[in-house]
């Protein structure tokens, strides 16, 4: 996947503690919360699944639609993430 501005969703497992995220490198980024490069929420919760993810056209766009999404109530996440990905695939590898 080239680098573009995303939305992402992490998860400890299914119906796990969620993490909201965004960046203009996936790869790189999922790759560091997996390997626990940066101590903090992720880390400590051990929520490094990605389970969901949105490209956007610019990087405003997807710091936007974040800071939309983190005021939204779980069950709203929880749907989001079943209407993409409903068996809960860690995705990452779909990225590679």
């Amino acid at each position: 996947m080239k680098r573009q501005p995303c939305v992402y969703i992490l998860a400890s497992r299914r119906n796990g503690t969620l993490y909201t995220g965004v960046t203009s490198d996936l790869v790189k980024r999922v790759w560091e919360h997996r390997n626990h490069v940066v101590e903090g929420f992720t880390c400590m919760y051990g929520v490094d699944m990605l389970v969901w993810y949105e490209p956007h056209e610019s990087m405003d766009a997807a710091i936007r639609r974040e800071k939309a999404i983190k005021k939204w109530r779980r069950v709203w996440k929880l749907r989001m993430i079943e209407e993409m990905n409903p068996q809960w695939r860690d995705l990452y590898s779909d990225l590679l």
